[in-house]
């Protein structure tokens, strides 16, 4: 009797350790939805172009949480030997590892389109809404927060802000947060020395932040799908073998 029973609790042996990697799995995607929201604080200047990214941030750490929440009741099930938790994991995984792979195809199909339509896009809008470093308003502080974050001045560099709204308003060639030094005196709106503000434009730096982000994402959720789909059959054939 005891060899019948190998397989069976072989089965259930393999379930709890798949489990196990299915609350990994969870928890690394909760990780990626916490990192890509942060990120892309960075990059909420570049408007659409970028908002895809915070709502997959949002949608990895829901699927991580329920990802968690099925490793906990799979293991539940395989103790119990419950067919209808089982059955509930069952479905319950196969529609997050649809979400993943899908999610997955979104980002590498819809990475090209940002590129092509974000410079245009960002140029004018900067150019329009741009009021300057201390202005209170919420596009000109992501503005201020992303330049000097990542050490840049304008979309290509301190020209950009040429004939913009914020010249008209201040007179200035370039604001503040362009500096490498904001309070240096030599950062007077004026002085456009590579020693005194960032050469190099944001634009460049906000693409390769979504490429990174965007690769990330797709390579994180095929890898959870891969590691969720051993999980997947384990669990119909014990299912199966209940019945």
């Amino acid at each position: 009797m005891a060899e019948m029973h190998t397989p069976y609790s072989s089965l259930k042996k393999l379930l709890f350790f798949l489990n196990g990697l299915l609350a990994m799995s969870g928890v690394f995607l909760i990780g990626l939805g916490t990192w890509t929201n942060g990120q892309a604080t960075l990059t909420r200047v570049l408007g659409l172009s970028s908002t895809y990214l915070l709502h997959i941030g949002y949608l990895c750490l829901v699927m991580g949480c329920i990802a968690v929440l099925l490793g906990f009741a799979g293991w539940y099930g395989v103790t119990k030997e419950s067919r209808g938790i089982l059955l509930f994991c069952f479905l319950s995984l196969e529609l997050i590892v649809l979400m993943e792979v899908t999610v997955a195809t979104v980002i590498l199909a819809f990475f090209p389109v940002v590129q092509d339509m974000a410079f245009e896009h960002i140029l004018a809008t900067m150019r329009k809404n741009y009021k300057g470093y201390n202005e209170p308003d919420d596009y000109s502080m992501e503005w201020n927060l992303a330049m000097g974050k990542l050490r840049c001045c304008g979309v290509n560099n301190y020209s950009d802000f040429s004939g913009s709204s914020f010249e008209m308003m201040t007179s200035h060639t370039y604001p503040r947060s362009c500096c490498k030094s904001i309070g240096a005196t030599a950062c007077d709106g004026q002085n456009v020395s590579r020693d005194v503000i960032h050469p190099e434009g944001c634009f460049l730096k906000f693409m390769r932040i979504t490429k990174i982000q965007s690769f990330t994402l797709s390579v994180v959720s095929l890898g959870a799908a891969a590691i969720q789909l051993p999980g997947i059959l384990a669990t119909l054939l014990l299912f199966a073998k209940l019945g």
